[in-house]
């Protein structure tokens, strides 16, 4: 691959590093550079790959002004059995980037123009830094400073790092003049942000089933909680059919994380408003404040250009482990959905992911080998009563009945209650949905045709 406007190659760490960053940083696509490569595409390699990463933090740390910790990362590959270092560079929200060594001038700052880096004209520097974003979490102050980070230490030391005395200034969670600003009051020990995973009986927000809450304390610990709390509910669907046992999960597991993470890092806490976790019986809706960052196109989006729009927390995220690489999490969730799945407005982004239903086909055999909420959309008929529907499908344990059949049929909307304001009334039936119906038309022309062709 030859170089790009966002991909570089350098046989060796160089002198005009930070140059180099500070255009990736100021160009609205970012860019990937690679060292040990030559301009030509071959692969040299370099000596001391752990030793030169180090060199690349430590200088892109104290030379570029403002701070790009949070917008880069460092990661050493392998490529024809020798060590090379990828440098990823996002492109920043704080415009314009320059070398503090030269100050806000036209030899501090440099914009990617082609393959090279150019100096930014002054008119253009002034336009760039009458757009710089002032409401970002991390110039926004804390509304309070008697702030405790117990619960980030912990994640920190699970993750083998130990916060010294001067954290707070190394994370960023402190303002110019040493207050705490509103990054360091989300990841404190208590705060007033509030994340909420609801859940739904139907395809609808009419029948609210459950509602779990979870914050005012560390966003990460919030994190984890929504992290762990839909783990429970992307259970695992079981189909048998006469070759194979299949096992689904709702949600494709490694996408619905990212998608989680992604809403958390993303968010728009300057309006005050934490992302909000919806399941229905059909979807999981993930909603966070925010559109799409200034000067960041779909196309841009969809193909993994990263626009951190909270710098701190997305450095944090990468330390505790919970976020990979710069721009991978959309990447992975278009492996196995759609672009359809994402929703832009001005002032949120959603992202809904159907629930997996295992199909059945005409290589099933019928009923006994059918997954349990099929076979319960099959013997409904009208309105049947528990006892009668224990019967048709052979059961004697109404745990089981419950559990494994009725309840799961509730949450994909097929089956309802006659009498929903009476749920533990003898006189309690249950019948089919619309959807319920549907499903059962298609089930039993698909055990018809079985029996056809047998």
């Amino acid at each position: 691959m030859s170089e790009t406007n966002r991909i570089e190659y350098k046989q060796e760490l160089t002198k005009d590093l930070e140059k180099e960053v500070v255009a990736f940083l100021n160009y609205h696509e970012g860019g990937i550079k690679y060292i040990g490569i030559d301009k030509s595409g071959t692969t040299m390699g370099v000596k001391d790959a752990d030793k030169d990463a180090l060199r690349i933090k430590d200088r892109l740390k104290n030379n570029i002004l403002p701070s790009c910790m949070g917008l880069f990362d460092v990661v050493i590959e392998e490529k024809e059995g020798k060590e090379i270092i990828k440098r990823i560079v996002a492109s920043g929200q704080e415009k314009p980037y320059y070398l503090k060594k030269y100050g806000m001038s036209e030899k501090g700052c440099y914009i990617r123009t082609g393959t090279a880096a150019e100096p930014v004209p002054v008119k253009m520097i002034e336009e760039l830094f009458s757009k710089r974003t002032r409401n970002s979490i991390g110039r926004i102050v804390s509304p309070r400073q008697d702030l405790t980070f117990e619960q980030l230490k912990i994640y920190y030391e699970a993750a083998g790092i130990t916060l010294n005395k001067q954290f707070a200034r190394n994370l960023e969670l402190t303002t110019d003049d040493g207050s705490y600003n509103y990054a360091a009051y989300l990841v404190s020990d208590r705060n007033n942000i509030s994340v909420k995973v609801a859940k739904y009986n139907g395809g609808n927000r009419v029948d609210l089933a459950e509602s779990n809450e979870y914050g005012q304390e560390s966003l990460t610990k919030a994190t984890k909680q929504v992290l762990d709390k839909i783990e429970v509910e992307n259970r695992t669907i079981t189909k048998m059919t006469s070759r194979e046992r299949e096992d689904f999960r709702l949600w494709n597991p490694v996408a619905l994380r990212e998608a989680v993470i992604n809403a958390f890092v993303h968010n728009d806490y300057s309006k005050e408003i934490p992302p909000k976790f919806e399941l229905f019986s059909d979807r999981i809706e993930i909603t966070s404040a925010g559109g799409l960052p200034e000067g960041l196109s779909k196309t841009e989006f969809f193909e993994g250009f990263s626009v951190p729009r909270n710098k701190e927390l997305m450095r944090i995220y990468r330390d505790l482990g919970l976020v990979e690489q710069l721009g991978s999490g959309v990447p992975r969730i278009l492996q196995v959905y759609s672009k359809d799945c994402f929703t832009f407005s001005n002032n949120f982004l959603r992202m809904t992911f159907p629930v997996t239903t295992p199909q059945v086909t005409p290589h099933d055999t019928p009923h006994d080998n059918l997954d349990t909420v099929d076979q319960l959309i099959l013997i409904l008929n009208g309105e049947m009563h528990r006892d009668e529907i224990l019967e048709k499908l052979r059961l004697t344990d109404r745990k089981n009945l419950r559990e494994n059949y009725l309840n799961p049929a509730f949450e994909h909307g097929l089956i309802e209650y006659t009498l929903p304001n009476k749920l533990k009334s003898k006189n309690q039936k249950y019948r089919l949905t619309e959807k319920g119906e549907q499903l059962k038309k298609r089930l039993s022309e698909s055990s018809s045709s079985t029996f056809g062709s047998r």
